[in-house]
């Protein structure tokens, strides 16, 4: 029964064949990248295993690229892509010389399926064909789904995803199982893990807090208003706040703070003074709390006195015992399954180190070059842009604001699962932003019902 990861597949190629690759992307790959876990497969021997969403990308993609869109943008080769692509094959390449391709083909199809093809469609598809506000609502709209259907493994302790579909994955999802904190239970949702939930409903978070300060959604439901005291965007951000809170994850929470400070940049009317504040905010406060901090982290397990400053130490302890293994083989690692493991350190909670491990510095370097690359434009970008109307509508603070948290958040755990197409998918829109930004067509012209906080009725006209 492992084949029905392949249904998604079937259902994207008709879509995408009958109206169109933009319908296939939004009504089934968003949909079924959010909602559905990406840790069953078809496990075939001798061909690479896909995931639901792996399968619903393929023919999506194909199909957009044969059947293009007539007058639409010609792809723009940029450094982005070969940042990208660099990062896919470097990581393909270390499996391949590490393990053979037996092992390596799985890896290698990942890299495409979750790393090249939703940057490509990214990229290619939201800014240049003037989709920007549809994806942000699509994917809004998913992850508020997600958030409220949560409350179940919240309340309850148990998935109703692994309650489902382990009949039709025998094993395959023993590995994830439900975690608590503070006596609940930590939501994961489709994601595997709690922390990879917050990661991505923080993500969501941001997207939904621009759409809301943009003004773009109309101010009730249309059929059933829930709260009429609240707005439809208010009702949104609401819940995915709540979505947040239930992962109860400290490392992403701290990103997410990172997110809004950043943002709270693009705000300010002097934001070059704002930057100023907060460089030496950090220098004057962030010293001595760095200074406490390595303190603090380097009692060791034996010496921690509360659970939070034992998971501190422990990820100082990683750092310090895995670096010489990381020399050992630094160029490509030692593959995925076969880093040397340091007794009683199995789990590896920084990213950053894994990727070193187990696919060398150059995967690495290419990961933190994207990272840097991307989040230096969008700050310039933003810097340079007048002042957003309505505050907080800049979409170059939002982004670099959803980069910072992922930048921190990864440093606290491993990047998986469906956490790697949502940070591509993230890239390419960013990329398609800062390439064609200026000439999309972002969303039809706001209209006074659809900023119920103006307290104005001016129409605003522009010459």
């Amino acid at each position: 029964m492992q084949i029905i990861a392949l249904l998604p597949g079937l259902i994207a190629a008709y879509v995408a064949w009958m109206k169109s690759a933009r319908h296939a992307f939004f009504d089934v790959y968003l949909p079924v990248l959010i909602l559905f876990p990406d840790y069953y497969r078809w496990i075939a021997p001798g061909l690479p295993d896909p995931t639901f969403s792996m399968a619903a990308i393929i023919p999506i993609a194909a199909i957009y690229f044969i059947k293009k869109r007539p007058g639409s943008p010609s792809w723009r080769f940029s450094f982005a892509d070969f940042l990208v692509c660099g990062y896919a094959f470097s990581v393909a390449l270390s499996e391949y010389l590490n393990a053979g391709y037996n092992d390596a083909q799985n890896l290698m199809f990942e890299m495409i399926c979750w790393v090249v093809l939703p940057y490509a469609l990214a990229k290619g598809m939201v800014e240049p064909e003037g989709l920007r506000v549809e994806f942000a609502k699509r994917m809004v709209w998913l992850f508020f789904l997600l958030s409220v259907g949560s409350v179940y493994e919240f309340k309850m302790g148990a998935t109703p995803y692994r309650m489902i579909l382990d009949r039709f994955f025998p094993g395959q999802a023993d590995g994830w199982v439900t975690t608590f904190r503070w006596g609940f239970a930590r939501i994961a949702g489709p994601y595997g893990h709690a922390i990879l939930a917050g990661v991505i409903l923080i993500t969501a978070y941001r997207i939904q807090r621009w759409l809301e300060w943009s003004g773009h959604w109309e101010p009730t439901f249309r059929k059933y208003h829930p709260i009429k005291q609240l707005t439809k965007a208010r009702i949104l951000t609401i819940g995915l706040f709540a979505g947040v809170i239930m992962t109860m994850v400290r490392g992403p929470w701290i990103g997410g703070f990172l997110a809004a400070v950043v943002i709270a940049i693009g705000k300010q009317k002097n934001r070059w003074m704002a930057v100023g504040v907060i460089l030496a905010a950090l220098v004057v406060v962030g010293t001595p709390v760095g200074i406490m901090f390595y303190q603090y982290v380097s009692v060791g397990r034996a010496g921690a006195k509360t659970v939070a400053q034992e998971s501190a130490a422990y990820r100082k302890e990683l750092i310090d015992k895995y670096v010489a293994i990381v020399v050992q083989k630094s160029v490509f690692g030692w593959g995925r399954n076969y880093w040397p493991k340091v007794d009683g350190m199995t789990s590896i909670d920084n990213y950053y180190l894994l990727l070193a491990l187990m696919h060398g510095l150059l995967a690495l370097g290419f990961l933190v070059t994207i990272f840097v690359f991307f989040m230096w434009r969008l700050f310039w970008r933003g810097m340079n842009e007048p002042l957003s109307d309505p505050p907080g509508s800049s979409l170059s603070f939002t982004l670099l604001g959803i980069y910072w948290s992922i930048l921190f958040s990864i440093a606290t755990v491993f990047m998986g699962n469906q956490l790697i197409p949502v940070f591509f998918l993230i890239t390419g829109w960013a990329e398609g932003y800062l390439i064609w930004g200026k000439d999309a067509v972002a969303a039809a012209p706001q209209t006074t019902a659809e900023r119920p906080n103006s307290p104005y009725n001016f129409r605003r006209v522009l010459s």
